[in-house]
């Protein structure tokens, strides 16, 4: 059982990095998921378009980005830029990192729901009167973007986890705050516990988001259907 210096740890501990997670941990994950939604879009619709050099480029940005880790991401970025006289704050070079990397996994997983989409519809579309473009965003990119729905949330709640990397460069998130704790009160167990039990109470809440977005998503179907 805790013993009263550990509570009182506890307690006063909990809402530094609860409301470090509601400042900087959710508005990170936030601006660099919806970027990363945007880089997403464009390269899975370039390569689905097939435009050769275009494909070509963004093959190679997701073979890049997929295939380093991501803390090596980071350290190039904040770290390693400043030998070239460029120096980023550390919240917007974390942001820029996870929406790259997340952009090249979403990326392929959109450009796989673009493919599921029946070629027909493309053709409907088109015989219809209505150009490429509007085709695509009108009738093709919504039916992809419903069936690439689950997984991408998954990538969502991924990347909340993932932010605790974003210490390592001195942004002070709620990981980084319970570092700082740690190195005050020498209680790493109980601290480390403490902040896995937030992530895991913003993780809940985001499956539990996606839940409901599913079922939504499931209904508007069936009805379209």
């Amino acid at each position: 059982m805790f013993s009263g210096r550990l509570w009182n740890i506890f307690i006063d501990s909990f809402p530094k990095m609860f409301i470090r997670g509601l400042t900087v941990t959710i508005p990170l994950t936030a601006i660099a998921f919806s970027l990363a939604m945007v880089i997403a879009v464009i390269v899975a619709l370039v390569q689905f378009a097939n435009i050769k050099v275009l494909k070509q480029l963004c093959r190679f940005y997701i073979w890049i980005f997929r295939g380093t880790p991501l803390i090596v991401q980071l350290f190039i970025v904040f770290f390693g830029l400043m030998n070239v006289g460029l120096v980023l704050e550390p919240f917007l070079a974390a942001v820029i990192v996870f929406a790259l990397n997340e952009g090249a996994y979403g990326a392929e997983t959109v450009r796989a729901s673009l493919e599921s989409v029946p070629s027909g519809q493309l053709e409907a579309g088109q015989c219809a009167g209505l150009s490429y473009l509007q085709t695509i965003f009108r009738i093709v990119l919504p039916q992809a973007m419903r069936t690439a729905f689950p997984s991408l949330f998954n990538a969502l709640i991924s990347m909340l986890k993932d932010t605790s990397l974003a210490a390592t460069i001195t942004v002070t998130e709620m990981f980084k705050v319970s570092q700082q704790i740690v190195a005050r009160t020498y209680e790493p167990l109980l601290l480390y516990l403490e902040v896995g039990l937030i992530y895991l109470i913003f993780s809940t809440v985001l499956t539990k988001l996606q839940s409901i977005g599913e079922k939504k998503l499931s209904y508007y179907g069936r009805k379209e259907g």
